[in-house]
């Protein structure tokens, strides 16, 4: 026997993918935000005796075809016809989410109430009268709370019991003015054989897109029956509408009982918060402050700024001589606790790596097995698995601004600044997803009902830096910091999340503005209630990520690390031998495609092994944790020139810190040798980079540039090429190397030759000019 299928149908932010994880154990992603689940969820309920199907369909306001999600919940609840559906309803909403309730109850098939956050209800000291309002409202209601998984027992054994019970769909317009006409259509299409007779025969009457083509002749005879009675100029939706409103507002919503101190119109805490929190002037300002504040948590090594504001306790956290303990938890200041968790697995993979070294050395294992087991496979996949603290400590505190209501207003703040150019804040819903992974974030594009703006907001969804990019930001701003004396690392990190979305919001108004332009759609969002994150929830997501990382980095990076030391090691005729990584198939590829960056400032004016950084650039477009996986195989590879003098004298060149120097040399001889936590992971690696090419701060912040900014990982890709046409894959594709390009050469020259940046604004205002003009052109 096949399972039971019930389906969530609820409000956006009403908590129903919250209900879905509660279920179904599921990793579904809970967000505040409409359309999160575009695409159907589906779990399976285990905990009774029979097993139940549980689909989560999109958060709609109604069953009328307006957005994609609204098509996509009202074709399967018509087309596939679940056993139940589970109408999720926010009590602090009544009014507004029974209106959903009100077109559900219209379709032949059992539905379920649940009446979700009353616990927040009761803190406000109000109640509703459940048996009350199941009575009115004609099917079973149960107080649950999402959140806390109360009473979800209790709502499937209901539904169990409603699948029982054969069910025929009714109406609350039976006081309509146009309940008459209801009627007709409704007995044509029962003559007709058409399931649900109520509901199709409401939306013929509303004039409903979908439901005019599917029925014509009814919708004609629709049509005549109006005319007939003088109703031809009525608007029968709006009519139905506040028939529907009027309905839930005399019979449903006054069983809601207010506490005795409640006051119409008295702002709520919410309320409050948001006079400040999407303030006109304060919005955006407020919006980059908490941004910063998630980078500090993340990356600083001095928290809070505790080293620099008591001098003391910076000189003493200076101080190394106290062992590994004092390394992990103190660098200029405190560190923070991304710091703090990213030394602590950095100690474990360097003790897995002593015991490799010492197991193999042991086994009188020949070098090449060696450096292809410690330089190859132990070093770039443990280099990267270093991260991972890092980027869960980063997607952690995203989860949390998004699931405690936040993000929802950063939506509306965008949407009023950027709707003049074109672009709605429905479209920045995905954007800001990207900043936890493009794959979902570009899944969730489909949300947007406009075409062209849909193409415009996939292609700028990787300049929001997914946790994959991490490690090459802060492993270059270590060295930038080292190396050339530049200001704190989370400083450096925050600023290059910045280009990256100034570049996503540039290019997003210049395509809505020329190649991609359409309506502006309007945007209507609720702003949830603030509220805590769940606990439970967060850790679902912390778990995804972290396995899908893990997963990613003993798979596709450990096989790119492994390519990458055997193409740095040996040469065409690989028979022979090892060779020196100048003698090598990757430094003889990496040498042609070298000039083609040069621009940007990694290219041919590095030198003898400037293509290295051109060899890590292109392999991130496999995946782009590669990236600092290629810094630690190739700086491995090192080892042979330490004989020269001549990286001795690049080494003196940059002018560091002897003790700097000597650690170096130190860790390029013994990756052991060196302090955990006295440098940032990939620190090391990258100042070896910088010592072999002699490339320049300007070089470095634009090779950051590009690889933010260049055409996405593998699975991104796949995945745009699967929301996108073929022709319009081609040029997106074009679109972000055009992009990464242009980007990386503004920000190299500017830096380089700081006068240049008037050249590229007398760039940006022809480039406006000639767009006003060519649109000007077209209207007329």
């Amino acid at each position: 026997m096949a399972n039971l299928r019930f389906a969530l149908a609820g409000n956006p932010n009403s908590g129903k993918t919250t209900l879905f994880n509660a279920l179904t154990g599921s990793t579904a992603h809970v967000g505040n935000w409409p359309g999160v689940t575009v695409d159907k969820k589906v779990g399976t309920y285990k905990k009774g005796d029979t097993p139940v199907e549980i689909v989560d369909l999109p958060g709609i306001y109604s069953l009328s075809p307006y957005t994609p999600e609204e098509v996509i919940a009202r074709n399967y609840i018509l087309d596939e016809q679940p056993d139940c559906i589970i109408n999720i309803v926010d009590a602090t909403n009544l009014e507004r989410n029974l209106y959903l309730t009100t077109q559900l109850l219209e379709i032949d098939v059992p539905v379920v109430i649940a009446l979700n956050m009353t616990d927040v209800l009761e803190k406000r000291g109000d109640d509703i009268d459940e048996q009350t309002l199941e009575k009115r409202i004609g099917v079973p209601v149960v107080e649950i709370s999402a959140l806390k998984s109360t009473n979800v027992d209790t709502l499937v054994e209901r539904g169990l019991e409603a699948v029982q019970k054969q069910r025929k769909g009714e109406s609350v317009l039976q006081h309509s003015a146009l309940w008459h006409v209801v009627q007709n259509a409704k007995i044509a299409l029962e003559l007709k054989g058409v399931s649900s007779p109520v509901f199709h025969a409401v939306k013929l009457v509303e004039k409903d897109e979908l439901e005019v083509q599917n029925h014509p002749d009814e919708a004609r005879a629709v049509d005549d029956f109006l005319r007939l009675h003088d109703e031809a100029n009525l608007d029968a939706e709006a009519e139905i509408a506040d028939a529907r409103y009027k309905y839930i507002e005399k019979n449903f919503t006054t069983t809601l009982k207010r506490a005795a101190s409640y006051q119409k119109h008295e702002m709520s805490k919410s309320d409050k918060v948001d006079k400040v929190m999407t303030h006109k002037w304060a919005g955006i300002p407020i919006f980059l402050v908490i941004l910063f504040a998630v980078f500090h948590l993340t990356f600083s090594e001095n928290f809070l700024y505790l080293g620099s504001i008591i001098p003391a306790f910076g000189e003493w956290c200076g101080v190394e001589s106290e062992g590994v303990w004092k390394a992990v938890f103190f660098a200029d200041g405190l560190n923070s606790p991304g710091v703090i968790l990213f030394n602590l697995l950095d100690l474990l993979t360097g003790t897995l790596g002593d015991l490799a070294v010492a197991g193999l050395e042991s086994a009188n294992a020949s070098p090449w097995a060696i450096g292809l087991i410690v330089e190859g496979v132990l070093g770039g996949v443990f280099g990267v698995l270093s991260f991972l603290p890092q980027i869960l400590v980063l997607f952690l505190l995203f989860s949390i601004l998004e699931d405690s209501g936040y993000m929802a207003r950063v939506a509306f703040i965008l949407d009023r600044i950027f709707r003049r150019f074109g672009v709605s804040g429905r479209a920045f819903m995905p954007m800001i997803m990207g900043f936890g992974c493009s794959v979902p974030a570009m899944i969730n594009s489909r949300t947007l009902a406009d075409e062209n703006e849909r193409t415009a907001t996939v292609r700028v969804i990787p300049f929001f830096s997914c946790g994959a990019k991490l490690p090459i930001l802060t492993a270059i701003a270590g060295g930038l910091v080292t190396a050339f004396g530049f200001a704190n690392a989370d400083i450096i990190t925050y600023g290059m999340y910045v280009i990256g979305i100034l570049v996503a919001f540039v290019a997003l108004i210049a395509m809505r503005s020329t190649t991609m332009k359409g309506e502006t759609p309007t945007f209507i969002m609720e702003l949830p209630a603030y509220h805590m994150p769940g606990f439970k929830n967060l850790m679902l997501h912390l778990w995804e990520k972290m396995k899908h990382f893990i997963q990613k980095a003993f798979t596709v990076i450990l096989a790119s690390t492994i390519v990458i030391w055997f193409l740095s090691n040996f040469g065409w005729a690989f028979w022979k031998g090892m060779v020196d990584m100048d003698k090598s198939i990757l430094a003889s590829i990496g040498s042609v495609v070298q000039y083609i960056f040069t621009p940007l400032g990694f290219g041919a004016q590095l030198g003898r092994f400037g293509w290295v950084f051109a060899v890590a650039a292109v392999t991130g477009l496999i995946a782009k944790e590669n990236v600092v996986g290629t810094f630690y195989t190739l700086a491995a590879c090192l080892l042979g020139l330490m004989s020269e003098g001549s990286f001795i004298t690049e080494l003196n060149a940059l002018h560091l810190d002897p003790t700097v120097v000597g650690d170096l040399l130190a860790y390029l001889a013994d990756a052991d040798a060196v302090l955990v936590g006295a440098y940032a992971e990939g620190e090391l690696e990258t100042l070896a980079m910088i010592a072999a090419t002699g490339i320049t701060p300007a070089g470095l912040i634009s090779f950051i540039v590009f690889n933010m900014t260049t055409i996405p990982c593998f699975a991104a890709v796949a995945t745009a090429k699967g929301e996108l046409t073929n022709k319009k894959f081609f040029w997106t594709l074009l679109f972000w190397l055009a992009t990464s390009f242009l980007a990386s050469a503004v920000v190299y020259s500017v830096i380089s030759v700081w006068w240049t940046v008037f050249i590229w604004a007398a760039v940006a205002a022809a480039a406006t000019v000639g767009i006003i003009y060519w649109n000007k052109r077209e209207k007329v």
